[in-house]
């Protein structure tokens, strides 16, 4: 049973609405049937909450057995009362069959966290009423009682104003696991604390592992999802133990393709929607716009990280990223940022990006929890990931002990490259499939960091940018064979010390005379995309 401390639950508890769903219907070739009696929306008192219906006394595991295999993280032999987040997507929507199956009394939580009055010209934008009518469609069909709690200014406050002044200060952040922190099991698990539910259910891809009854004073712990493509234990590594203990996920045991085919099979309003992308508050909207209407733009110059010339200018460094290669509107690429100059307002750019000698491996991490106490202060034989994706780099840490009230903080040390550190981003930490917490990327590099030259520094300091002149005429730089070593489509790439890529690749084709050939062979590169999408 969930044990938190009250907040003001008046105000918190006046966000909920109760939805009073239709009857059951038979199901329909229309999504949603229109011709229903209207939905009856009432408010709240504290402590007076609709949460029963006829699936509040469902009977124990009152599911075919052919859904059984599928049950293992729903905790199938037990009896609970369960808060199901519901977003009107496949996944959270297959998570809230399976606990019903498991014959658990499932109440479903709809989160409305779009932003604030005064931003009506983005609400057209967004998705949430569509998401809305899906999360009612599959609660109907169960009939499951359906909850909506406004969260718009929690969520402002806790996630987007602080998303804004990290792009401000030149960092870059990531919302989503902000919202898994602070909103999904902050402030909602707070809100619901007198409800009495046992468990927080929704349709993460991870796996939570609780102690036995008779070892309740153990730690729960996070580990990896069966699959690990979709794996979002990184998006959950922030979480504290106290909220890990009340959560459920009923997709950790899963693939993605296992959750289609029950949606499939308990033929969900939703089973053919394409999964979300971007921003869970913005929608539709670009994430360029949002940013430049909240923080606006200034003009600044683009400048190689290895000459000091000028390439162009930008409307402000807030909207680039280290890594980042889009947007940058440069001929003669690929072009990536490598560094910024917050203070001047200048981005420093690079084709050279994975060049051997512009490596990264030692960097710090602040704002360290831990889920399952702090490590010992050398830790060896850990893995680290720096963004979400299948992709792990074995590392060590050395925590460094703060002194006079600061915070520990921990050096890592990856085993690989990796280009596209940046401060903001979180760093997660793993031990075999456990994750063990995460972090916040710093700004501090060691001596390995990208290599700005003398001039580039001295232009990106000077007052008056007019007297650079003229961008440069940016000539083609020559073909390179690749010299990032990674394995792709069982190509090995180690740049010189084995053939490269399209050196192997180019053994295997025939070329006659005046042929044009093409860099990359044209069957190999829509899988190094595919690749490159997962890693980045």
């Amino acid at each position: 049973m969930l044990r938190v401390t009250p907040m003001a639950m008046t105000s918190l508890l006046s966000h909920i609405t109760s939805l009073s769903l239709p009857p059951l219907k038979p199901p329909s070739s229309s999504l949603f049937s229109h011709s229903a009696k209207p939905t009856r929306t009432l408010f709240l008192r504290p402590f007076s909450i609709s949460c029963s219906s006829s699936s509040s006394d469902p009977p124990p595991n009152s599911f075919n057995g052919d859904i059984g295999p599928y049950l293992s993280c729903s905790m199938p032999h037990k009896r609970l009362k369960v808060a199901v987040l519901l977003s009107g997507g496949v996944d959270s929507s297959v998570a809230l069959r399976l606990l019903h199956a498991a014959g658990h009394s499932c109440t479903a939580f709809y989160l409305k966290i779009w932003f604030q009055e005064g931003f009506e010209n983005f609400w057209s934008e967004c998705p949430w009423e569509e998401d809305l009518d899906y999360a009612k469609a599959v609660c109907n069909q169960v009939d499951v009682p359906l909850e909506v709690v406004h969260l718009t200014d929690e969520y402002w406050k806790n996630v987007v104003s602080y998303i804004i002044e990290e792009y401000r200060c030149g960092r870059t952040p990531n919302p989503d696991v902000l919202c898994n922190t602070r909103i999904k099991f902050g402030v909602f698990m707070d809100a619901i604390g007198s409800m009495e539910f046992d468990y927080v259910a929704s349709g993460h891809y991870a796996k939570v592992v609780h102690p036995s009854a008779d070892q309740m004073d153990k730690d729960s712990a996070l580990e990896l999802s069966q699959d690990m493509v979709k794996d979002q234990t990184y998006f959950l590594s922030h979480l504290s133990q106290d909220q890990l203990k009340r959560l459920i996920f009923p997709l950790g045991c899963l693939s993605k393709d296992q959750v289609r085919k029950l949606a499939t099979k308990f033929d969900l309003p939703n089973k053919e929607r394409k999964d979300s992308q971007g921003i869970c508050f913005l929608g539709k909207i670009r994430f360029s716009d949002f940013i430049g209407r909240h923080i606006g733009e200034r003009e600044g110059v683009i400048l190689e990280a290895e000459s000091g010339d000028l390439l162009g200018k930008h409307q402000g460094f807030w909207f680039y990223t280290i890594g980042q290669r889009q947007g940058l509107r440069l001929p003669g690429g690929p072009w990536y940022v490598v560094e910024k100059d917050v203070k001047n307002n200048v981005v420093f750019v690079s084709r050279n990006y994975f060049s051997v000698d512009k490596r990264r491996r030692l960097f710090r991490v602040g704002s360290l929890k831990w889920l399952q106490g702090l490590p010992s202060d050398q830790t060896s034989q850990l893995q680290c990931k720096v963004r979400h994706g299948p992709r792990f780099c074995d590392c060590t840490l050395v925590i460094e002990h703060g002194e006079d009230g600061n915070e520990d903080v921990a050096v890592v040390n990856l085993s690989e490259d990796d280009q596209g550190l940046a401060a903001g981003q979180f760093a997660a930490f793993y031990q075999g499939r456990t994750c063990l917490g995460s972090g916040v990327i710093l700004e501090s590099w060691d001596d390995q960091g990208f290599p700005v030259c003398t001039k580039a520094l001295e232009n990106a300091r000077m007052e008056d940018k007019s007297l650079l002149g003229k961008p440069v005429k940016i000539k083609v730089k020559p073909e390179a064979l690749v010299t990032e070593s990674c394995q792709i489509d069982g190509l090995e790439l180690h740049g010189g010390s084995k053939t490269s890529g399209i050196s192997a690749a180019k053994k295997h084709m025939h070329v006659s005379p005046g042929k044009t050939i093409h860099r990359y062979p044209l069957n190999w590169l829509p899988k190094f995309w595919k690749k490159w999408l997962q890693i980045f």
